[in-house]
Order: structure tokens, then C-alpha cells, then sequence
């Protein structure tokens, strides 16, 4: 893939900034909380002096994995010269998709979590990855819950394949074996055969990479089973709108590892949520660690964009310092391509999750 930078607009014109989300599809509820935090994070820096003294615009892009112009439009506005930098927060798959068709060209911002090794020059992966957030959830469960026996589910596509190779090895260290191992296609809506299998191999965990509405769908199902008696479910994904789809009475034993939380007591998150809910009222989009991180990604544009002297076409000198940006969950950018973000482990609670760990 060649790297061929475009020039920054003259200062004179607003930066423009492509904000790809899902729009719809599996991963549609993903949407608004995202739009909304982007939003927050926009009107924060234009009330002071936007990026580099310039103000910023949002131009959405539906990223849904079955969003048949994608490639298309976000060609025609880089040739058109009518957007500054990309935004995307959402699956690995339609990242994938976005880089064969412009990566390089602008800077983009990756926020979401993902299963960790993109190097693409001009791209800066600021989510926390399958490493940091697999490796001790199964660490903590083994020894609070001991579970032998797992079995792996998840979508077919890049990140629950990776994860999934990688958990192989975790679950390992504490003495456990995978059992089996499923991939569904997205929108996947009958789990009849996925829950016999799961049955029939006696696990005792369950590692779930479903997203979207195939995971509301899935735990509802397990739920139905009364499955939850016996399985102990870790995810990395279901944030708090999944959770308010699966129902309060099908989420017995469920943990996920994350670096965002909505009912996060510290100081960042609890600053966070005033100004957003001040912004947008009490009726705002529902808080989850997938719209947040909009919010940071775009906070970490304005910081990338205002380094004069790293510019973000030669991103490996940003060198080994600490990139501070604004943030929900104290991130940190550092050593170029690493970002540390703190990692927790909460469990479900009826229709909201309780921190029970920092990771």
C-alpha cells in the first residue's frame, strides 16, 4: 500500500473529520452513544479554539459491516479533498476495508478495542487490546472460579479468530482446556445448535466474542437454557446497551474485561459523565465503552494535529513520551504505537455492571 500524505487544508477552512459508525446492522446499537461522544468531544474543543485554530465539522459515515459504499464514498471525499481525517470506531473487518481503500492518505484514528498489530502508517489503534484485557480476566477467573473446561464462540472475522488464538494460551496458563470452538456468521439469530454443542462439551467457562445484537440474542438464549447455573461467560464486548437487551434475568455469571465502564467511580469518568450528561441531558445515549471512546479519539486527534513538531505523517516520532490526551479512562498514548489503557473487570448486575477488579 503506498503512503501518500495529503496536505493539510489552509487554516482558514474548518477540519473536516469522518466519523465512520455503524449506522445499522448487528453492531448498530453501537451508533448513538458513539455519535454523541464524538459530538461532546467536537463542541469541547471548538469552544476554545477547535484544532490548530481551526473549528471542527463531523461528517458521518455509516461503517456498518454490510455498508455496500463505504469504500466509494470515503474515496470520493479524499479525492475530493473534502474531509481532513478519519475517525472509525467500529469492527477490525470493516477497518480492514477503510485501509485498502485510503489508509494513508489521511491520519485515522482506530478507538475501539481490538485484537492489537496494526502497524499501518498513519494509523493510531488508541483501544485496548485482546492481550490486555484476555490475559488476566482469565487469570482473575481462575482463581476465583476455577473453571476447566472452556469453550470459545464468537463471529467470523478477524478479532474473535485472533482473540480466540491468543486466549488458547491464557487459558492454558491457568491449568484450563478448550473444549470447543464455534465462529457464526453476523446476524446470527438461532443459537439452538451452538447451545446443544455447548451442552454436550460440559464447559464450565465460556469465552464470547459475539458483538451487537448476535450477543443479545445469544445470551438470551443461554439465559433461557438456565445455562448460567453451571457456565461462568467472559466477554470483552458487551457493553451496557447489550446488557439492557439481554434482560436482567439472563445475565447470572457474566463478566467482561474492559477499559470503560459507565459505572466507573473515578475522578475522569465521573467528569466525563457530567459534562456529557450536561451536554445532551438525562436522556442522552445510553454511556458504554464503544461510544466513549469517540470521544477519546477525537480529543487525540486534536493532540496529534497540534504537535507541530511530530507531525502525524511521521508518527514513529512521537517518540517514547507519553502522549496525554483527553479521556474518559486516564489513556495514554506511549512509545509511538502503544497505548495503556486501564483495564477492568466488572460483573453483571441486572441491567448494569459492577467493578470488581482493575486488571
Amino acid at each position: 500500500m503506498g503512503f501518500a500524505a495529503r496536505p493539510r487544508r489552509p487554516p482558514q477552512h474548518d477540519l473536516r473529520i469522518a466519523l465512520c459508525v455503524p449506522l445499522g446492522g448487528t453492531v448498530g446499537i453501537w451508533g448513538p452513544s458513539a455519535l454523541a461522544s464524538a459530538r461532546l468531544a467536537v463542541a469541547e474543543l471548538n469552544q476554545r479554539a477547535g484544532i490548530n485554530g481551526q473549528a471542527c465539522q463531523l461528517l458521518t459515515i455509516n461503517a456498518a459491516d454490510d455498508a455496500p459504499d463505504l469504500e466509494r464514498t470515503l474515496l470520493e471525499l479524499v479525492e475530493n479533498d473534502d474531509v481532513d481525517a478519519l475517525i472509525g470506531m467500529h469492527t477490525s473487518a470493516v477497518r480492514q476495508r477503510i485501509l485498502a481503500a485510503v489508509g494513508g492518505q489521511l491520519p485515522f484514528v482506530y478507538t475501539p478495542l481490538y485484537e492489537g498489530g496494526e502497524h499501518t502508517p498513519g494509523v493510531f489503534a488508541i483501544g485496548e487490546t485482546t492481550a490486555s484485557q484476555l490475559r488476566p480476566a482469565i487469570a482473575w477467573l481462575g482463581r476465583h472460579q476455577r473453571p476447566k473446561r472452556w469453550m470459545f464462540i464468537g463471529n467470523d472475522y478477524v478479532w474473535p479468530h485472533v482473540s480466540h488464538a491468543m486466549a488458547r494460551d491464557y487459558v492454558a496458563e491457568t491449568g484450563g482446556t478448550v473444549v470447543g470452538e464455534r465462529y457464526l456468521p453476523l446476524g446470527t439469530s438461532d443459537y439452538a445448535e451452538v447451545l446443544s454443542q455447548l451442552r454436550r462439551s460440559r464447559a464450565d467457562a465460556v469465552l464470547l466474542s459475539l458483538i451487537g445484537q448476535d450477543a443479545i440474542e445469544f445470551n438470551r438464549a443461554f439465559g433461557r437454557e438456565g445455562l448460567a447455573r453451571d457456565m461462568v461467560r467472559l466477554s470483552c464486548a458487551i457493553g451496557e446497551n447489550e446488557l439492557l437487551g439481554i434482560g436482567a434475568d439472563n445475565t447470572d455469571n457474566l463478566y467482561v474485561a474492559c477499559g470503560y465502564f459507565a459505572t466507573l467511580d473515578t475522578d475522569d469518568n465521573l467528569a466525563f459523565k457530567e459534562r456529557y450528561y450536561g451536554h445532551f441531558g438525562e436522556r442522552a445515549p445510553t454511556l458504554n465503552t464503544f461510544g466513549q471512546s469517540t470521544y477519546e479519539g477525537v480529543h487525540f486527534l486534536a493532540e496529534l494535529l497540534g504537535r507541530e513538531a511530530a507531525p502525524w505523517t511521521d508518527f514513529r516520532r512521537l517518540g517514547d513520551e507519553p502522549f496525554h490526551y483527553r479521556s474518559a479512562r486516564g489513556a495514554v498514548y506511549a512509545g509511538g504505537q502503544a497505548c495503556k489503557v486501564p483495564i477492568y473487570l466488572a460483573q453483571a448486575e441486572g441491567h448494569h455492571y459492577k467493578v470488581i477488579a482493575r486488571l
